[in-house]
């Protein structure tokens, strides 16, 4: 038994090591920006630190507390010269960490001010491979919504860089949250995605859609009454927000018509019952000849 117990452990152990070194490298923050609704931002500098698109690290605050881990995914492209994540403040940890930033102050916060952080990462996910497909489908489902701002950032800094050698060539993206409030951050990535692709006269190569999935009878009318208006009340975007939740059977028939005979991913990063469905439906709708369309699920649950 012996044998069989100090292989694993061995490589445990060198496992622990390596994480304990790359976690005592130095970190710099280089600057917190508060969004609305108590989520800030936390951009960082460390030597050495390579990312991909939707990958996410361990952050330690040792002011908050020693030896508490978190995982956060990058916010950020891996084209920036730095890398961020976002925490939205709903425990004591992060109450801690926001504190700790001065961000409950009102007056400007000095950089030697900012508690020191410790950062182990960054972890692969299943998102990288999003650039290995012509056609994706992202799907965010709350806070999972994350990764993607990671990707789209990607995209966009490709596209402009050399949009010749990009393979992607079409993004389906959704997005479905109970209140988009709570994520504004994003709707602004996408606001101004938006307006620099309509720049350059490619408006097609992002098709999203954000569905509320807590709405009620007020929003409901509110939603009817300013419908026609050419941006949506909500979210400040030209497509507008929908209600409710999709229907998941249509989008991939749809999607599938306008894609005959192409590999086509779709990302998941929410829960698991999600994961479920749209698998099914990328096995359902994926056709038997190797010539004809088919749907390779990625996921990532939470």
């Amino acid at each position: 038994t012996w044998k069989w117990v100090v292989g694993p452990m061995f490589l445990y152990l060198c496992e622990r090591l390596v994480r304990l070194w790359r976690s005592q490298q130095k970190v710099v923050i280089t600057k917190v920006v508060i969004h609305p609704f108590k989520t800030i931002e936390l951009q960082m500098m460390k030597k050495g630190f390579k990312m991909e698109v939707g990958q996410y690290i361990f952050v330690k605050c040792p002011a908050v507390s020693k030896l508490e881990w978190h995982p956060f995914t990058l916010t950020s492209a891996p084209e920036e010269d730095y890398f961020s994540i976002h925490v939205r403040i709903v425990g004591d940890w992060t109450e801690g960490l926001f504190n700790a930033c001065g961000c409950d102050k009102q007056e400007f916060q000095e950089a030697w001010k900012l508690p020191k952080i410790a950062v182990d990462g960054p972890f692969g996910t299943a998102s990288e491979d999003v650039f290995s497909y012509e056609t994706v489908m992202l799907v965010g489902a709350g806070i999972g919504v994350t990764p993607f701002a990671s990707v789209l950032k990607s995209v966009w800094y490709k596209y402009c860089h050399d949009a010749t050698n990009l393979k992607l060539k079409k993004i389906y993206f959704y997005w479905l949250c109970r209140d988009t409030h709570a994520f504004e951050w994003f709707a602004d990535l996408l606001q101004s995605l938006e307006a620099q692709m309509q720049e350059r006269n490619n408006a097609d190569f992002l098709s999203y859609n954000i569905y509320l999935t807590g709405w009620d009878e007020s929003q409901a009318t509110h939603f009817v009454v300013h419908h026609e208006e050419e941006k949506d009340v909500i979210t400040g975007l030209k497509q507008k927000t929908l209600y409710g939740r999709p229907n998941w059977e249509n989008e991939f028939k749809t999607i599938a018509g306008k894609h005959p005979g192409s590999r086509i991913g779709v990302f998941l990063c929410g829960p698991e019952g999600l994961a479920d469905t749209l698998n099914k439906q990328s096995i359902s709708n994926s056709e038997a000849d190797p010539r004809g369309v088919h749907f390779i699920f990625n996921k990532e649950n939470f």
